[in-house]
């Protein structure tokens, strides 16, 4: 059976070769998802799938041009993706932390489209801090990532 993160990297790389790009709301656009910016309260974002169309609700009080808003596109763009039949919503300070099965597959498919292997070539030598205060992207982002790759080299020895 294909592990999360070979599927995440799958699907990362073909939506890449297809769109040239690693920004979740190109890639949605692609795949025929459509992002609707709208009051949410205290939820950050959500996926659904109604009358078999995948739909990405963002919350209108996160800017389109913050870090966060392309954090929320890519964890719901990896539920729409690898479980297009749940609906998730995506609470403002804690999903990054949830453990729940599809919650940690959709966080670890946020961190592995947004933080690349290029980008953490990059930023070879800066701290995990720094990193987060140059990207804008949360801490806890970052350490799925990082704890992801770590896993993954240890197990490959």
């Amino acid at each position: 059976m294909e592990s999360i993160e070979h599927k995440a990297r799958r699907l990362i790389r073909y939506y890449e070769r297809m769109t040239a790009s690693h920004d979740p709301v190109k890639i949605a656009e692609y795949a025929g998802i459509r992002i609707a910016i709208m009051p949410l309260g205290e939820i950050a974002g959500n996926y659904m799938l109604i009358k078999r169309k995948r739909w990405i609700f963002v919350n209108d009080n996160i800017s389109e041009d913050s870090p966060l808003f392309n954090v929320i596109v890519a964890h719901e763009l990896g539920h729409a993706l690898l479980h297009r039949k749940e609906n998730c919503a995506f609470i403002k300070s804690h999903t990054l932390l949830l453990t729940s099965g599809i919650e940690h597959e959709a966080n670890l498919f946020a961190a592995y489209l947004l933080i690349t292997d290029d980008m953490l070539s990059c930023y070879t030598g800066y701290t995990r801090e720094q990193f987060c205060n140059c990207t804008g992207y949360p801490m806890e982002l970052l350490e799925i990532r990082l704890k992801n790759q770590w896993e993954n080299k240890i197990s490959n020895n």
